[in-house]
């Protein structure tokens, strides 16, 4: 339960953002938005899901999420040829209705000295002087004829992934239909979903020229996530209270929606904050502990491993 309450709250939050800007602006700002209003304000789209893919991973590699941090670090490391141990990530902007929203300044993040690695073979770009610049190109095509040519698609980005530590990053896009994956000039990686049963090898598309690296699906990121957005949107055609047991037959289904409908009355923002400390990340952490090596035994040589679907991750080697 405390896995899916971690990953239904980037889910509402991009549901929040998702809305119409004149819809918000009716009740007085987002901050305003009720959690009971979310069905009568919420149209669905085909894009929504996708929009709430990008929030979900944005929100993984902030928690320290071990199945999505360790493979985009294994991507930007091989890949990219980003150094570094403290991966962060930028949301740069979910679209919906010709809307780009900057959710996470950036200004928090970069420093003046921050360069996008593009794979050109020219000095990197410093991210944080065209920050500006590309999210106006975003919504002016004119204003795309002043960027600079190393990064004249990086504005069709979703994410910037890097490492705080070196200052490093490179343009990121996300998707949730990996047929909709494109590239463009000072795009790197592309994440997308991996299948149930299916391969998450991290590839290089020589087409698209990126970096493709699938978030693992069988009990990891993918069905935590699926799960969630399940539950989401059975609460939501409920009307905000909880479904019936039909539509959430399990337990841990129907106890987030529980915690939901409990805070039914309350702002959509503020109970996003207050499932946090419901998720309880601290308590779900990657665990080593060395066994006695018995050579007789090949088993007993390696290390036991713990590992919950949501959790922190601290890496402790390069």
């Amino acid at each position: 339960m405390s896995a899916l309450i971690a990953a239904a709250r980037p889910i509402l939050q991009g549901l929040l953002f998702a809305l119409k800007q004149e819809v918000v602006a009716e009740v007085g700002g987002y901050e305003n938005v009720k959690l009971l209003m979310l069905p009568r304000m919420y149209r669905a789209g085909d894009g929504d899901i996708g929009i709430c893919f990008e929030y979900a991973v944005h929100d993984a590699v902030g928690r320290g999420e071990p199945n999505v941090v360790e493979k985009v670090n294994d991507g930007m490391r091989k890949y990219c040829k980003v150094k570094g141990n403290d991966t962060a990530s930028i949301l740069f902007g979910a679209e919906k209705s010709g809307a780009l929203r900057l959710i996470d300044t950036a200004k928090g993040l970069l420093t003046d000295d921050s360069r996008l690695l593009t794979g050109a073979q020219a000095q990197p770009i410093k991210l944080r002087r065209y920050i500006n610049l590309l999210a106006a190109a975003f919504r002016r095509p004119t204003t795309r004829l002043y960027l600079p040519a190393s990064i004249s698609g990086a504005w069709k980005a979703d994410l910037f992934l890097g490492m705080k530590d070196t200052d490093r990053w490179v343009g990121t896009t996300v998707k949730i239909n990996p047929a909709q994956l494109e590239g463009a000039t000072g795009i790197r990686v592309g994440i997308v979903p991996s299948r149930h049963g299916k391969s998450d090898k991290i590839t290089f598309d020589v087409g698209k020229n990126l970096v493709i690296c699938p978030l693992p699906y069988d009990a990891a990121f993918m069905e935590v996530f699926y799960s969630a957005w399940f539950i989401i949107q059975q609460f939501i055609a409920a009307d905000a209270q909880v479904p019936r047991e039909a539509s959430l037959p399990t337990t841990a289904q129907r106890m987030v929606a529980k915690l939901l409908a409990e805070r039914r009355a309350f702002p959509l923002v503020d109970v996003i904050e207050a499932l946090g400390p419901i998720a309880q990340p601290e308590l779900l952490q990657t665990i080593a502990r060395d066994r006695p090596v018995e050579p007789s035994r090949e088993e007993d040589a390696l290390v036991e491993t713990l590992i919950a679907p949501i959790s922190r991750f601290v890496e402790t080697s390069a």
